[in-house]
This record gives C-alpha cells, structure tokens and sequence, in this order.
C-alpha cells in the first residue's frame, strides 16, 4: 500500500497565520506512526513570490518524507528554484518527477508568469511524455499541477482554472499508466473526472473558498477563515486502485 499526503495553497507572507497553520499540517504529517511514501504540495505556496516566503517554506517543509512542490500562480519561477529548491534561478516551468518502488508522480507547472489562470507549456507537455514513456509499464502514476483542468462549478475558481485541457487529455490517452490527476488551487476540497481519470482537488491549508450556494454575509465574501487548515491523504492499493480521504487539523493551528 502507497500513502501520499497533498496540501496546497500554503499563501504564506511572512506572517504568523499562514505559518501557523502550514506548520500544524507538517506537525500532523510528521506525528504519523507510518513514513508515508511522499508528501505533495500543489502550488502557491508563497503569496507574493517574494524569496524571504521560500526560505521560509523551506524551514516549514523540511520533513522526513520525501517532499516534492510546484509553483501556483502567486508563485515566482526563478525565486522558487533558487530559494525553496536551491537551484540557479530560471524562469522555465518548474516540472519535478519522483519515482518510487511501486509508483510515480509527476508535477507539472501549470502557472503562467503575470496571469491566474494556468496552462501547460508545450515544453511541459513533452516533459510530461517524455517521463510517462520512460516509467516501466505497469508502474501507476500520479499528475498533479496547481490548477485543476475541468469546472470544479465554482465561479471563482473555475474563471481561473486550466486552459487548453484537451492537449493533456490526448496526452493521457496515449498512457494507461496515468491513474489519477491531483491539483491545488481551489480552496475546497473536491472531486470529479478528467479525462476519463479521477481528478482530486486538494483543500486550502490557508484558507477554504465559499461554494455558490453557501451562506455570505455580502456577494465578494469568497472566503472562509474560520475553518481549520485541510489536507488529503491518497492512498495507491496493490491492484493501482485510488483512494483518497480528506483530514482537517484542529488543535494544532
């Protein structure tokens, strides 16, 4: 059995909130009586891109996991390489692929430098083939990005999701071994089908978005900041079967 944990949307700024609450996630991943095969974070996870934000998601992130990340669209490309991931700073997609006994994911940037809506590179597209075809047959994989590639019917979220969807749907037909799509950016957990392949959306560690038909006290009041920070676990059985449960951290942050 594989178990990989996925938080996102961490926004942190500096301050003490958003800190708080990424640190109460890493607590409870770290409290786990069990080394979980990885821990996924999907995407902005600074909130102004600023390279203080990174160094300070550094410090929050380092585990006993193993931890892979991509950028959302509060997230800067070179000040991410070169401050949270150490590497010379760039503005090319930051795609990462961590391969394992049993599976394989791979994280994809979806962010588009100066705009919030995501889409994927033609040069992360062929990245993304390129890895598909070299994991042995047989081998599950897992593809997250930051924004979610279907209407999640969110309005706010779904103006600013994923375009140019169809490119990676061909690009998933073309490869069996893709069991599930994972993505951040929401606020809100979720669950749907892209492609013909589940699609999990992890819930905000920072905060949690208002569905349409949930109570506002005014028609901009998008937010919830009462709500504890969220993540997801997803669990991969022997026969490639997925299974995700969804867990709030209470008491801690």
């Amino acid at each position: 059995m594989i178990v990989i944990a996925q938080l996102s949307d961490l926004h942190l700024d500096g301050g003490q909130r958003s800190a708080d609450r990424t640190r109460a996630v890493m607590a409870e991943l770290e409290d786990l009586p069990y080394d979980l095969d990885a821990v996924l974070v999907t995407g902005d996870i600074a909130d102004h891109g600023l390279p203080a934000e990174y160094e300070q998601a550094r410090e929050l992130l380092a585990s006993r996991h193993p931890v892979l990340v991509c950028p959302g669209n509060h997230d800067e490309r070179g000040a991410f390489r070169e401050h949270l991931l150490g590497q010379p700073a760039s503005a090319s997609p930051v795609n990462q692929v961590h391969h394992a006994p049993g599976f394989a994911v791979a994280l994809c940037d979806s962010s588009v430098p100066g705009k919030d809506e995501g889409f994927l590179a033609d040069e992360t597209l062929a990245w993304l083939d390129g890895e598909l075809a070299r994991t042995p047959a047989g081998v599950p994989v897992l593809v997250g990005f930051h924004h979610p590639p279907a209407p999640l019917h969110s309005p706010y979220v779904d103006g600013i999701r994923q375009y140019g969807e169809q490119r990676l749907a061909e690009l998933a037909g073309r490869h069996p071994a893709v069991v599930a799509f994972l993505a951040g950016h929401a606020h809100a957990a979720a669950a749907t089908t892209f492609a013909g392949r589940p699609l999990l959306v992890a819930p905000g560690v920072v905060s949690t978005l208002r569905l349409p038909w949930e109570r506002r006290t005014h028609p901009e009041d998008h937010v919830r900041l009462d709500q504890p920070p969220s993540f997801a676990f997803h669990v991969l059985d022997d026969g490639g079967r997925l299974t995700t449960h969804y867990r709030q951290v209470t008491g801690r942050g």
